[in-house]
């Protein structure tokens, strides 16, 4: 079968582990060239190095350490990618942090670090390859939100709010730049077995598999699978939408 990303440049944020990672490497398989941005330098080396093995002669991947949130910092470390790549086809806003906590004990500090690397960063980077994009007339444009954007969840009414805030600038980039041929999409993982999963309460993960109709957590892979589609001509009809990836749990809570 052929690659569906052959010869495209993608950029992912928060690519060093978890679902970012995933996209990355699957991105790699279907032919793509990607660049990834992170805060762990450390992190992004090993990811780099083990993805090298799997390059084919006309593919890269570089490691860019990039603080998301910082807007000046995103504009100088996206030119250095188009630099070393070429113009941007794929954009991936996967960078997120979570800093739990009941509304009442949330501080400022933790409220505005949430907003500031979940949401802000996604108008740092799309800011930064809208006009390339529209001067090419093609682009594909994926937000990695959350079934707490869409539907809430106790203890977390700052990570909800940027995850929630994402899909309204989902749906209206995608009408902006429709016409000019980009494609702006999201995708809302229920949860998925990576580290930032790790952290939630036994009594909660037993609650959330109660609700789940698939009766099992997702894999970072999973959604990695559905970013490739919509990173790919496969899906060019389609823009504005968010793919709810969740085995069912929105359904329950809802």
């Amino acid at each position: 079968m052929d690659k569906c990303l052959l010869k495209k440049v993608a950029l992912v944020t928060g690519g060093t582990r978890g679902i970012g990672k995933a996209i990355v490497e699957q991105f790699i398989k279907e032919g793509a060239s990607v660049a990834f941005f992170g805060t762990n330098e450390t992190l992004g080396k090993e990811v780099a190095e083990t993805i090298s093995s799997h390059l084919e002669a006309d593919q890269k991947s570089v490691f860019y350490q990039v603080d998301v949130g910082n807007c000046h910092a995103v504009e100088e470390a996206i030119a250095q990618v188009c630099r070393d790549f070429g113009p941007i086809d794929i954009l991936v806003n996967n960078a997120g942090i979570t800093r739990d906590n009941l509304l009442m004990k949330v501080s400022e500090e933790d409220w505005d670090e949430v907003i500031n690397i979940n949401l802000k960063s996604v108008y740092n980077t799309c800011h930064a390859v809208i006009r390339s994009m529209i001067k090419a007339r093609s682009g594909k444009i994926i937000n990695i939100t959350s079934i707490s954007g869409l539907v809430g969840n106790a203890g977390q009414t700052n990570y909800s709010a940027s995850k929630a805030g994402m899909v309204g600038f989902t749906k209206s980039l995608a009408k902006e730049v429709g016409s000019r041929n980009i494609h702006v999409n999201c995708i809302a993982p229920g949860v998925i077995e990576t580290a930032m999963s790790e952290g939630i309460p036994e009594e909660k993960k037993k609650a959330f598999m109660d609700t789940i109709p698939l009766k099992r957590f997702g894999q970072a892979d999973e959604v990695a699978y559905a970013a490739v589609f919509l990173a790919s001509a496969q899906s060019n009809y389609i823009t504005g939408q968010v793919l709810t990836i969740d085995g069912g749990l929105a359904m329950g809570i809802g």
